[in-house]
């Protein structure tokens, strides 16, 4: 796969994402919902923290919220550089299209969930009880940096009360599945799906290469 190819994959992603995220948070207020299908919801949510509404100041307490997010954001920023010369360098040293793929679904899903964290709380207002504006004349919610990640897309597939016989959850009510995620989340789930399920085709020629060098060493 090409650079023009895995840039053009790259900014489709990002233009779906965040176009959907634009439209529920100024079409949605916080947690409205509308059913699709029995299974399938639309449901605004906003995640504060890291995957699953973890934060950092869960498990370290002498950091607050506010300081923990940038923190996350930062991190989140220096990832996507990471991300992003592991992908030029896949495609100067011609690695296969799979990992190229799979690495450019990776890197469009963390651009996306950025722009959330580090701009919506300056573009947009608090979507608790109203519908947000864009950009609204007396500010946003919050400052740069400290922006709320837009999740919508809800798959309640199975809910009821687990048999007793289950180990540790046994008689609880349980849904399946439960999390709320978005274009961009899909996007790097997916990513890591291709490499993990697809290891050795992703990673065919680098095996070709070590193998080769050695050889000659």
């Amino acid at each position: 796969m090409s650079l023009k190819k895995a840039t053009l994959l790259i900014v489709i992603i990002l233009l779906v994402d965040q176009i959907s995220k634009i439209y529920i948070k100024t079409n949605f207020a916080l947690t409205e919902r509308v059913e699709v299908f029995s299974w399938f919801q639309i449901l605004f949510v906003e995640n504060e923290g890291m995957a699953w509404g973890t934060k950092i100041s869960d498990f370290v307490s002498f950091i607050s919220d506010r300081t923990a997010k940038v923190c996350l954001t930062i991190f989140r920023i220096l990832a996507v550089f990471g991300i992003g010369y592991w992908l030029n360098k896949s495609i100067k040293v011609k690695s296969p299209k799979t990992l190229i793929f799979a690495v450019s679904l990776i890197l469009a899903g963390a651009l996306g969930n950025i722009i959330d964290s580090v701009f919506y709380g300056v573009f947009f207002d608090s979507s608790s009880g109203q519908v947000a504006s864009f950009l609204p004349a007396e500010g946003g919610y919050d400052a740069i940096f400290h922006g709320k990640v837009v999740d919508m897309l809800h798959f309640p597939m199975w809910s009821g009360v687990l048999p007793d016989w289950i180990p540790f959850y046994g008689g609880q009510y349980f849904t399946f599945f439960e999390p709320v995620f978005n274009i961009a989340d899909m996007a790097i789930s997916t990513g890591i799906g291709i490499l993990i399920f697809f290891n050795k085709r992703a990673f065919n020629n680098e095996e070709k290469e070590e193998v080769t060098e050695n050889s000659l060493a």
